[in-house]
């Protein structure tokens, strides 16, 4: 659920920040007081589009920001540990800015992520359904999805099982088609992959071997410099027939002050400043010597490098721009190499293998459709009871079941799946999508979210003004639906109802004000008392009278018993 929400500098919001409860949240107000905006900011939070034309006129950045909570095991903590985002504590933190450029800057938990990444995350967390807003259940391509989600385990296991041979059976089928397509071309790339092959695996590369040949050659072709340098300084340390080195005159002087250095501390210190210097002119002593016993001119070794340099430069021009890339070119041709060689080994049984598959393909397609058709009758009796509900019992809903002759075989399976409805006796079945009338469509939309509510795993919706174009006993009837999709999923929704406002467990008032020639939103929280008056107003319009306020009474009263009811049932 959605905990917290702060918005700073968006549209005609300077500053809001908000704490929202589990259940039915409503948010109510004049036209135009901003109650789209705090929906707006919302949806950015969960990936939506976001323009430089939602940040507040004088200002450099919008800047919204939501704290979210989930059930333990739900879909939005799984998605969180693909990507490697960590929630320890159980909360999930979405934030988002805006800048006068356009720049988007997105975070989760602090995590700097792409508008596409948090719209994965989001889409999890909160759905936004508007009057026009078909979302998911507006959109065809989505409907066989949603009802493998109704159906759960049994069929995602089956769908689980036939992607994976369709997988198999696509690739197959990409070899054989691929070689017939064009022998000649077959046997043209597979001569080419054995030459960069053979080219590549003869040269015996190895990860960082230019590197060590470039310095070796750099110490050949400065041999000489080298030498005279080590030569230098050993004499300069050890000294000749006729002279002490640097070592034993730093030795002597060691020795000297180590005779008076119980006189003084600062003696003492001076004293042990030489024996560390003398100590490490000694290492250097037989280092320098080391290195000169390996010294050693070798002009065929130079050569060699030389060659070998050569060869890696050849393999670089050909097959990438350092050793690490031509060694993962090998790899990808070597293995493409292996696929085409086995493909020429059973090119006889390829046929037979493709049509193998195909068979145990149209098999579990068979079994995930029955599947799905068991499942969709399910849903058609649950909507139907929810449109009952909503004074739609005439409608009729059905999944509709259609299989391609061009393609009958799918990734998703053998089927397309699409919502249909036939609001009338006597119409024809007509598909969801293009349902027209805004109160139809209303109630099926809700009746629709009632039943996904819990199997989504969605744990805030939103509904903006959805209850358009609708009235009376149908008003209360959405009310009430409204509020028992509250049971499973926090609840948020704009509305110019009065039957919805009654219904909620919380009720926000919008308002704008112009402050400094400014216009800006401000939300608060309605008291019981304040309610009434809210309720009236919306029942009554500017002029709240006696007779408005007995009826937002019983507007209250009636919303108690039905709750009251509700909770016995439970």
């Amino acid at each position: 659920m959605l905990q917290e929400l702060s918005i700073k500098n968006f549209a005609i919001i300077d500053r809001l920040d908000v704490a929202f409860k589990n259940g039915m949240t409503v948010l109510t107000g004049e036209t135009g007081a901003g109650k789209s905006i705090i929906i707006d900011a919302v949806g950015l939070l969960a990936g939506g589009r976001g323009s430089a034309n939602f940040v507040r006129t004088g200002t450099d950045k919008a800047i919204i920001q939501g704290s979210f909570i989930f059930p333990t095991g739900g879909t939005t903590y799984q998605v969180l540990d693909e990507l490697g985002i960590d929630h320890d504590d159980g909360s999930v933190i979405l934030q988002r800015e805006i800048h006068q450029n356009g720049r988007n800057t997105c975070r989760v938990n602090g995590m700097l992520v792409n508008t596409n990444t948090l719209k994965r995350i989001g889409e999890t967390a909160v759905d936004i359904h508007g009057q026009n807003e078909h979302q998911e259940l507006m959109q065809p391509e989505k409907h066989l999805g949603m009802l493998d989600e109704f159906a759960g385990s049994p069929v995602a296991k089956l769908r689980q099982r036939y992607q994976a041979v369709y997988q198999q059976y696509t690739q197959l089928q990409a070899t054989l088609e691929n070689k017939r397509a064009n022998e000649k071309e077959w046997a043209q790339h597979l001569d080419m992959l054995k030459f960069q092959v053979n080219e590549i695996e003869s040269a015996q590369l190895q990860p960082g071997e230019e590197e060590s040949l470039i310095a070796e050659r750099e110490r050949l072709d400065n041999f000489q410099k080298i030498n005279d340098a080590l030569q230098l300084v050993q004499i300069t340390l050890t000294g000749e027939d006729t002279a002490p080195g640097a070592n034993d005159q730093i030795s002597g002087a060691m020795q000297a002050m180590q005779g008076i250095a119980d006189f003084d501390s600062a003696f003492k210190q001076i004293a042990s400043s030489l024996e560390t210097a003398y100590y490490a002119l000694s290492d250097a002593v037989g280092d320098v010597s080391s290195q000169l016993d390996l010294l050693e001119w070798d002009e065929g070794r130079l050569d060699e490098i030389e060659r070998r340099l050569d060869v890696i430069n050849q393999l670089k021009r050909k097959y990438g721009d350092s050793e690490a890339q031509v060694l993962k070119y090998f790899d990808k041709i070597a293995a493409e190499l292996k696929q085409m060689q086995a493909t020429d080994e059973t090119a006889d049984d390829l046929e037979s293998q493709v049509a193998t598959q195909r068979t145990t393909l149209l098999k579990l397609g068979e079994q995930l459709s029955k599947a799905r058709k068991q499942s969709a009758d399910k849903l058609e009796k649950a909507i139907h009871g929810e449109l009952a509900d909503l004074y739609m019992d005439k409608t009729v809903f059905a999944v509709h079941f259609t299989r391609s002759k061009t393609q009958p075989i799918l990734s998703s399976g053998l089927d397309h799946v699409e919502f249909y409805l036939r609001t009338n006796p006597g119409e024809a079945m007509r598909p969801l999508a293009k349902i027209a009338s805004g109160g139809e469509l209303s109630r099926i939309m809700l009746a629709l979210k009632t039943i996904f509510s819990e199997s989504q795993g969605i744990t805030s919706i939103i509904f903006d003004e959805v209850d358009t174009g609708v009235s009376g006993r149908v008003a209360q009837a959405i009310a009430e639906k409204i509020s028992g999709i509250a049971r499973a999923s926090q609840v948020l929704c704009i509305t110019h109802l009065p039957q919805v406002a009654a219904m909620a467990d919380h009720h926000y008032f919008i308002a704008k004000e112009i402050k400094g020639n400014r216009t800006e939103t401000q939300l608060t929280r309605l008291s019981e008392h304040d309610r009434i008056s809210e309720i009236a107003r919306m029942s009554a319009g500017t002029q709240v009278t006696k007779l408005a306020m007995e009826h937002a009474n019983e507007l209250l009263g009636l919303a108690d018993e039905v709750k009251a009811k509700r909770s016995k049932k439970s």
